[in-house]
């Protein structure tokens, strides 16, 4: 069994954040998206990974991911010259996935249930095909399958205006070489790119064995600010260890479960978990609020962050009103003019640098 992890795409939802980075390295809880999906497919005793990556963002991928030993596994990387399309991607992998049965694992999605349980299902009815599903209030804006009763696939509609079910198909999926043949016989979707969806579908209508799965736990794509931040609240909810190396001084009060990386500095500052600072932080008269992460070699001075996101090496200074509900990008820079909104809501790219007047 073998892994393939799609990790191209230019990431436009989450953009300024995506202009200078891949999507996939976008970090929750001060951990690249990319990895959790690594994590649960090595977890699921899976090694072998292939990775698809883009020109734009494939060394960057290649120089933070690695060749797979932090994870236990192997990572071959494979270049989607153009973004074609999903099956198009598995049909550039060919040479790596061979004819052995892979997952397939899009890059910017989180899952809470485990792989194993999927995979079992998968050997154990020698499928050609298993979908995960989820239950969703919105189907039109997803992939969507009509199932039967026995879990049998009977269907599948891309983002319908009249959706069969509210079951949205979650971006992972279990495959045996059946797959290749069948992306072999489909043509180019209109907006030009090779359809899963109708890979699948041709299985469908050879009669091959695709069945589906619901997931029981919580399942976030990452591609908007918003679903960044929820998930964010999640993985720090359900995952978070208290682990204090940093320095806090006797001036500051630190409640709830809260991480400090080695060699921070927290300075007559109140932090209420779950939070998560990085390491090499300077953090000095300041509140940290509920489900934030603060990355590697952040300085904030008198600012009172909560529920938010911030990357590497941001400097935050002088804000005396609460910033929540927000994203700040790589060394981005965040301070005070003499006047002052009466409300903050941010979505700052890396370098960049804001006045508030």
């Amino acid at each position: 069994m073998k892994a393939l992890i799609l990790s191209g795409g230019k990431g436009t939802r989450l953009r300024p954040l995506t202009h200078t980075g891949a999507k996939q390295l976008v970090p929750v809880a001060n951990k690249p998206i990319l990895w959790y999906g690594i994590e649960a497919i090595v977890a699921a005793g899976i090694t072998d990974i292939g990775i698809i990556i883009s020109p734009e963002t494939g060394k960057e991928i290649q120089a933070i991911t690695g060749n797979g030993e932090r994870f236990g596994a192997k990572i071959t990387y494979i270049l989607q010259e153009q973004p074609l399309g999903l099956a198009h991607a598995v049909k550039v992998a060919q040479p790596f996935l061979e004819n052995f049965p892979f997952i397939m694992y899009l890059g910017d999605n989180l899952i809470q249930d485990s792989l194993d349980i999927f995979l079992a299902e998968f050997a154990k009815e020698h499928l050609d095909a298993l979908i995960l599903l989820r239950t969703v209030s919105n189907p039109t804006a997803f992939g969507v399958a009509e199932v039967d009763e026995k879990g049998r696939v009977l269907q599948l509609v891309e983002k319908p205006k009249n959706p069969p079910s509210n079951l949205a198909l979650v971006g992972i999926y279990f495959f045996s070489s059946a797959i290749h043949g069948a992306i072999a016989s489909i043509q180019p979707s209109a907006r030009g790119e090779l359809e899963i969806t109708d890979a699948i579908q041709a299985l469908i209508d050879r009669e091959k064995p695709v069945e589906a799965l619901q997931l029981q736990g919580w399942w976030l794509d990452t591609g908007k600010k918003d679903d960044l931040l929820e998930a964010n609240r999640i993985i720090l909810d359900t995952c978070l260890q208290i682990a204090v190396d940093g320095q806090v001084d006797a001036q500051s009060q630190v409640s709830g479960r809260v991480q400090i990386g080695a060699n921070s500095k927290i300075i007559n500052s109140t932090i209420r978990g779950p939070v998560i600072i990085g390491n090499d932080c300077h953090i000095e008269n300041c509140f940290i609020g509920p489900y934030t992460s603060i990355a590697d070699r952040v300085t904030l001075i008198e600012a009172d962050i909560e529920h938010s996101v911030i990357l590497q090496e941001a400097k935050v200074s002088g804000i005396h009103q609460r910033i929540v509900d927000s994203a700040i990008g790589q060394r981005a820079k965040l301070e005070i003019a003499p006047q002052r909104p009466k409300a903050l809501r941010f979505l700052i790219g890396d370098d960049s640098h804001i006045e508030l007047v």
